[in-house]
């Protein structure tokens, strides 16, 4: 046991630390380091679990990237086909990353009963379309099978079921415009509600109906082979970016690319600000802990003041002393972090298990209740940062034990 450690020991564990006045105030240092790294691991869970969830809804309406014809059409209507005759489809191997590529193709109509009627885009899927990203949103009912004959089942939001007070199993009409051209008789669609879905995008809700693609070809007059456009998933929205720019080098020169995140900016930019304000809460924890650590090394040193005369005078250098003060704030830090990540990690698992803590106004978030994500790497990451950060922010404090001078410590009370 070297001479540092004895001396550390004895000033964390010895008989007079139980009596000492900084006690208190040691105890408030700790308090706040742990209070600090809930907040922060509340701060990245709920921060980073909004994120994820936000990306995951506008990506299950939309693919990671799409893929269209390259022309002057800005809306959500399917105006020129696109053959399913391409390279990348069904299998885009000659990227990767890629995990599935759906056809679809949407048109413009109105749903009309005997009360009231409601705009929609009916959103022609096929038997590839991947409904493994939907199965948490269906609410009522169950998800359309369109691997049969030309089906008249349809995937309802509850928002748009609601308003046109309609449930699973009820029959609707729907109208559809012929070419785009208003003065042709519309065409006319009846169809059941085999499910009703709620992803509380109000965006998407009030919009989206789900049918089958066979019944948008039809009306477009368009061959079994055509269709608006494609969607591409991705294995990590983190190198959107990246494939949507290897897609775009693989598609030929009349087909354009855009990602979601090029779609739907506006959404993209606000939940960007989370990582701002996430920063700004870990640079305010970090501040607050480490100053209530400086306090209580400082109230240590003073107490302790003849002790370190004491060491001098044996003949321990300046830098061996500050090391056992340092190494005793150490500890205490970890104290703190100790018991802040049992108290953050756990009500990050209890909100996790069982959605205690729900949104004021779920519409703003698109959510209702408040999701979190965290992983092993972030929270080792955000303890040793922690940890290093206030140990640094005790270097200089810790300087004021080389002007004590054995002569004076000595008779220091």
């Amino acid at each position: 046991m070297n001479f540092e450690y004895f001396v550390a020991k004895r000033l964390i564990k010895g008989k007079e630390h139980k009596i000492s006045i900084s006690a208190p105030i040691i105890k408030i240092a700790i308090t706040a380091i742990a209070i600090g790294i809930i907040m922060m691991l509340v701060a990245i869970a709920t921060g980073v679990g909004l994120k994820h969830k936000i990306r995951e809804k506008v990506t299950a309406f939309n693919g990671h990237v799409q893929i269209f014809n390259y022309d002057s059409n800005s809306s959500e209507v399917s105006v020129k086909p696109l053959s399913l005759e391409q390279d990348f489809y069904p299998k885009f191997t000659s990227i990767d990353g890629i995990l599935h590529v759906q056809a679809v193709a949407n048109k413009g109509g109105i749903i009309r009963t005997e009360d009231t009627f409601e705009g929609i885009i009916a959103k022609g899927v096929g038997t590839d379309y991947n409904w493994d990203v939907f199965k948490e949103y269906v609410v009522d009912g169950s998800l359309p099978d369109y691997s049969d004959e030309l089906g008249n089942q349809v995937l309802m939001s509850s928002l748009m079921a609601n308003r046109l007070q309609l449930k699973t199993g009820d029959d609707f009409y729907a109208f559809f415009l012929k070419e785009q051209d208003v003065s042709k008789t519309p065409n006319q669609r009846k169809f059941v509600i085999s499910g009703i879905y709620d992803s509380g995008f109000e965006e998407f809700d009030g919009t989206y109906v789900f049918v089958d693609i066979r019944h948008v070809q039809r009306m477009n007059k368009w061959s079994e082979n055509e269709v608006g456009n494609f969607e591409v998933f991705l294995n990590s929205f983190d190198n959107i970016d990246e494939k949507s720019n290897e897609i775009y080098g693989k598609v030929v020169s009349t087909l354009d690319v855009k990602t979601i995140k090029d779609k739907y900016s506006k959404i993209f930019e606000w939940i960007g600000l989370f990582d701002f304000n996430i920063a700004i809460i870990i640079g305010i924890m970090i501040i607050v802990g480490g100053i209530n650590m400086i306090t209580a090394l400082l109230v240590l040193i003073l107490e302790r003041t003849q002790m370190i005369g004491v060491l001098k005078a044996l003949g321990s250098s300046n830098w061996t002393i500050r090391k056992v003060f340092l190494y005793n704030a150490s500890y205490l830090i970890g104290i703190g972090l100790f018991w802040g990540n049992i108290i953050g990690l756990g009500f990050i698992f209890m909100q996790q298990k069982f959605r205690l803590f729900k949104f004021p106004n779920p519409k703003e978030y698109y959510i209702d209740y408040i999701p979190v994500h965290i992983d092993f790497t972030t929270v080792i990451a955000l303890n040793l940062g922690v940890l290093l950060l206030c140990l640094l922010m005790l270097l200089l404090p810790s300087y004021i034990i080389t002007k004590i001078t054995p002569v004076k410590a000595m008779k220091f009370e």
